[in-house]
């Protein structure tokens, strides 16, 4: 098995994102209108939202979505998450880099790369940029039915998202890969943001910590303040993030021949030892740990591939 892993430490987005520089509020309010009321000065000076106000945080991820990813259309309930556009659009780049290492350094674009998303949620958030940026099609899977139809509303409300997306309810909630992936499909990768709070308390102490962060001390820690949102799916499940990727890479193996590449978002670097030390277990030809960054804050995602590197590129440009 080959383990490629890196610890140095990236303090900007990646080279391609549309964001290392910051956001242009301006262009952004003549993108998205809705933006405007939640734009102010900060106090040095700068124009800013408050990032603690759910629906601003919202209108801001939505004003990024419009201007930068061809939509015209997209929402949400409030109650759903609402991921940072900038950490997200990194690891579909990443991942971009990560297939061109078997494409001759060339990033394989268009309807052909077919990715899975586990867990599409209803901002469908990956789909969107991957197919904005890359041409890719993706697969989204979730085992919340109003996260489903929701992003097959966002991808049917979309021209430009026509035939890249298709969403698939997981109606068996213990199961990852398994009934999503079908006999004689062929994924080029499948990529992941798992839940990575154990428990409902814990995701709830984080909450009040991040608040806490930004001046709102004085709320109580209740997944309802969620600046960012999220649903119970989204953000714990039993054994955290450890036991989720865990799982995948047990069903993984049954799908080694169907898929180029498996990877994971992994939020926490005390993880890694355990996913790693599984994936020893396994037959698997190469893993790698890809670090990523915005600002201070470090994370990564895991990939692992039952391949050698010649089959993998005939998945890919097939």
């Amino acid at each position: 098995m080959k383990t490629d892993s890196t610890d140095q430490i990236k303090h900007q987005l990646h080279p391609r994102n549309d964001h290392r520089h910051g956001y242009d509020f301006p262009a952004l309010i003549a993108s998205c209108a809705e933006l405007s009321p939640f734009v102010t000065r900060n106090v040095y000076g700068n124009l800013s939202i408050d990032f603690a106000d759910a629906i601003a945080v919202k209108t801001l991820n939505k004003a990024l979505l419009l201007h930068f990813y061809q939509l015209s259309y997209w929402d949400i309930p409030a109650s759903y998450l609402c991921p940072p556009v900038p950490g997200r659009a990194d690891y579909i780049h990443y991942l971009a880099d990560l297939l061109a290492d078997d494409n001759q350094g060339e990033i394989p674009c268009g309807k052909g790369v077919r990715v899975l998303d586990i867990g599409v949620g209803a901002n469908a958030i990956y789909p969107i940029i991957g197919h904005a940026k890359y041409g890719w099609s993706f697969v989204g899977s979730d085992i919340n039915p109003t996260s489903i139809k929701i992003a097959t509303m966002i991808a049917q409300a979309n021209s430009s998202l026509k035939g890249a997306l298709v969403c698939r309810l997981q109606k068996h909630p213990s199961a990852i890969f398994t009934t999503m992936i079908k006999a004689n499909e062929h994924y080029v990768l499948t990529l992941c943001n798992p839940p990575f709070h154990a428990s409902a308390h814990e995701a709830q102490l984080s909450n009040h910590k991040k608040q806490h962060n930004l001046g709102k001390s004085s709320l109580s820690p209740s997944l309802g303040e969620l600046n960012f949102g999220g649903q119970d799916n989204e953000l714990w499940c039993e054994g955290g993030e450890s036991q989720f990727i865990g799982q995948m890479i047990e069903e993984s193996q049954h799908y080694q021949h169907q898929c180029a590449w498996f990877t994971s978002f992994v939020s926490k670097k005390e993880t890694l030892p355990i996913l790693t030390q599984k994936l020893q277990q396994m037959p698997v030809a190469e893993v790698r740990v890809v670090p990523m960054a915005q600002g201070q804050k470090i994370s990564r995602f895991i990939a692992w591939s039952f391949l050698p590197q010649a089959e993998r590129k005939r998945i890919i440009q097939k």
